[in-house]
């Protein structure tokens, strides 16, 4: 069910602005003469009693309007160091931001859907009745940026022209909220009264961090009005919870895509990098992946770098399906990024010439950012971290070491820094996308590459990813199922996401030769789910590089493959040949044996899991039941000819049979 759009607007309820007059009113009562002819471009009713409403509530002691000029941007770093919300660096362009020790991931917990009678709601999410969201920002949102500035920038979620792009209005006190709004996406303030005019909507994100104090976060709320594309934040700084361009729009676009652009566009938790093929061809591939599971070094891998997070994509006229980055710019997980698994990054991170906000990470005592899993030497011996005060060999209360970053520790540079990037980044056109990946935290159940039959079966694969649990969010523990990879920003039944999913890849309008593969990646196998004694990664980091190889080759119908229950398999000749090509490394049949063999009962035992949980949701289409049905049987039959563990040649053996 798509959500009510004749309720109450809470922002409008609470500020009282209705007309053009008294929200000309409001910006002259509120505004210099500077600020109030730079809010003259703007002449959309909606957006500007938007903005009017959200002075009224809020109460700041003045409106800066973030116009994107080199002027403009410069003014919010400034005001950032001034305010402390940000502190220099010994290298130019670099600054560190610390959230609070309480507030190191999204406060899941506190972030609700705003809800009316009647609307589904995932069951994966909290909602909140319309009544009671506008009592609680009421209460907590009057009067929060007194003493502050309101900033109000212009953006746009995608490059000007495209058509699954999205406006979002940015409202903030929060300069480093600001500051990274202006890396990540695109200040289109001369265009945007002609992009919301064009696509038909824009989004609004208000959002103030309050006195900033640990006492403040249980009254910390994240609240998405799905009605009125609007978000509202409050007592939170973690750019999770703050700069809601990125997850909370994401949320709205979601939305649009199941709701009102069914089977013609959908909005997804996506990498997108090209991979080069046979004679200087570049193919498009996007990939999923659960926050904190690899999502940005796979987006790395490949040879031309789009982005690491977010993509919408849309049928286009010639048959092609087409994708696009919202963002222009990288807020990456920095844990376990090095020089050999992340080079391109690093040069960012290390050299001269990035503008970089630093997110809860160690400054040493010369200056330098320092993180687990660097790979550096020597490594810090004191600092100062997310918690304050740090050195080698400190413990908390229960005894437990503190580790010099937190596991969620950030980085925020612009996408156009990296030496891969792709200009492609702002064709209004998108690029044509051959290849889905769908992939998770998986130590001892899938391969680590495999191609669906058809697109149902590859929809099945999106719906099915399960992963550990990351430090994205927090409280999380544990294994979780994490469907597509975007549950957590699928406001609706996941009943209805899933069939617009099925209507999407089946749509007659993809030209059949231009019909993406969907696929699995998992490069979390570990040595010790495969006899070994290990928890290290059955291979290498870098062996992605080989997978997405064999999907581009695959894609292209170039190279064969085994056909199992669970989909095709790549031949061990192929992947020999491409570990050489792409990465100059040879590669053991032994190995290829133990990562490609299927084991039988840990993937029943992953079917079965996801026959439970989606039994227990409402709406879900029964292809998706008939196909795990039928791997089920399929697998159960393969276990009973080979037993538990089924090797490729077996396979081969089996289907020639």
């Amino acid at each position: 069910m798509a959500p009510q759009k004749d309720c109450i607007d809470i922002i409008t309820e609470l500020g009282g602005i209705k007309d053009i007059d008294a929200t000309q009113q409001v910006f002259e009562q509120n505004m210099d003469a500077s600020n109030l002819g730079k809010l003259q471009r703007i002449q959309n009713p909606d957006v500007l009693r938007k903005i009017a409403n959200a002075i009224v509530l809020c109460e700041p002691d003045s409106v800066f309007i973030d116009t994107g000029s080199v002027e403009d941007r410069q003014f919010v770093r400034e005001l950032s160091l001034k305010k402390g919300e940000e502190s220099p660096l010994p290298m130019p362009g670099h600054t560190i931001h610390f959230d609070l020790k309480q507030e190191q991931g999204r406060i899941i917990d506190r972030t609700y859907y705003i809800h009316n009678q009647g609307e589904e709601v995932s069951s994966l999410a909290q909602k909140l009745d319309r009544a009671e969201a506008l009592e609680d920002i009421q209460e907590k949102m009057s009067g929060i940026m007194k003493g502050k500035i309101m900033m109000v920038g212009f953006f746009l979620r995608g490059p000007v022209g495209a058509p699954a792009a999205n406006p979002a209005l940015e409202i903030s006190s929060s300069t480093y909220v600001m500051h990274s709004a202006a890396i990540l996406y695109r200040n289109i303030y001369a265009a945007f009264d002609q992009e919301v005019a064009k696509l038909g909507h824009f989004y609004a994100n208000i959002h103030s961090e309050g006195l900033n104090r640990p006492e403040d976060l249980p009254n910390a709320r994240v609240f998405m009005d799905r009605s009125h594309l609007t978000t509202y934040s409050f007592n939170c700084t973690y750019a999770g919870n703050t700069l809601l361009m990125k997850k909370g729009n994401h949320r709205f676009s979601v939305d649009r895509s199941v709701y009102e652009k069914k089977g013609e566009q959908i909005a997804e938790h996506m990498f997108i990098t090209g991979i080069e093929g046979p004679g200087g061809r570049i193919t498009w591939m996007v990939g999923a992946a659960p926050s904190g599971c690899g999502k940005t070094t796979s987006a790395m891998a490949g040879d031309h770098f789009i982005g690491d997070d977010l993509a919408q994509m849309w049928i286009a006229d010639d048959g092609t399906v087409r994708s696009i980055n919202p963002e222009c710019g990288i807020f990456g997980i920095v844990e376990d990024v090095n020089w050999e698994g992340d080079p391109y990054l690093m040069k960012c991170l290390r050299q001269e010439g990035t503008e970089v906000i630093w997110s809860n990470v160690l400054i040493d005592e010369n200056g330098v950012p320092q993180w687990t899993g660097n790979g550096e030497t020597p490594p810090p011996i004191k600092g100062t971290n997310f918690q304050g005060p740090w050195e080698q060999g400190m413990v908390d209360e229960n005894g437990n070491q503190i580790p010099m970053s937190h596991p969620n520790s950030r980085c925020t540079l612009s996408n156009s820094a990296l030496e891969n990037y792709s200009e492609k980044n702002e064709d209004s056109e998108g690029v044509e996308t051959r290849i889905f990946t769908y992939s998770g935290r998986d130590s001892d159940t899938m391969p680590p590459v495999w191609v669906s039959k058809n697109p149902d079966e590859g929809v099945v694969i999106g719906a099915c990813i399960v992963s550990a649990a990351t430090a994205t969010e927090v409280g999380a523990t544990g294994v979780r199922r994490q469907p597509w990879a975007n549950a957590p920003f699928t406001p609706g039944s996941l009943g209805e996401y899933m069939d617009a999913q099925f209507v999407f890849f089946n749509s007659d309008k993809i030209a059949d030769d231009k019909r993406p593969i969907l696929a699995g990646l998992n490069y979390f196998l570990c040595e010790e789910a495969r006899g070994g004694n290990s928890t290290k990664l059955l291979g290498e980091k870098k062996d992605v590089k080989v997978w997405m190889a064999w999907l581009e080759r695959r894609a292209h119908r170039e190279v064969d493959a085994i056909e199992t229950p669970i989909g095709y398999l790549p031949k061990y000749e192929d992947l020999k040949r491409l570990f050489k090509e792409r990465i100059d490394k040879e590669y053991p049949e032994d190995l290829y044996l133990k990562q490609f063999s299927l084991y039988i009962d840990n993937i029943v035992a992953r079917i079965d899991l996801q026959i439970e949980a989606y039994g227990k949701e409402q709406h879900i289409p029964a292809r998706l039941f008939d196909i795990l049905n039928k791997q089920h049987d399929e697998l159960a039959a393969l276990k009973e000819k080979y037993g538990p563990i089924v090797t490729p040649q077996q396979l081969v053996d089996n289907q020639s049979s």
